[in-house]
């Protein structure tokens, strides 16, 4: 195999593997706890996205009598713990990986 046909292979292959990186961040998946009581949408990376509590998953015992106004703070307020704990983990692994790769930036690495 020459350098050309190497260099084409290269390049194809970093076009499918930005294709599917694109089509992994557009895909939403979501999981589930408590009989789906609580259900957090993440995408197909990985990346959390949101969190919906329902009544019973606040108050099992009295689901009415918990203000719809409630779960949308709590579920505000736990999305941006866990955005800020995720960008803080992102931070600390960019910080690593470039004390590893003398500064390199590789692609596809990071995302």
């Amino acid at each position: 195999m020459n350098i050309m046909q190497m260099m084409k292979q290269a390049q194809t292959l970093q076009k499918k593997l930005k294709e599917t990186q694109d089509e992994l961040a557009k895909t939403e998946v979501v999981g589930e706890a408590a009989g789906g009581a609580v259900k957090v949408t993440c995408d197909g990376q990985g990346k959390f996205k949101s969190i919906k509590l329902t009544a019973e998953a606040l108050n099992p015992e009295a689901p009415e009598s918990v203000d719809p106004e409630v779960v949308e703070m709590v579920e505000d307020i736990v999305t941006t713990a866990i955005l800020d704990a995720s960008m803080k983990a992102t931070d600390l692994m960019e910080s690593k990986m470039k004390s590893v790769t003398g500064g390199i930036s590789i692609p596809g690495l990071f995302q």
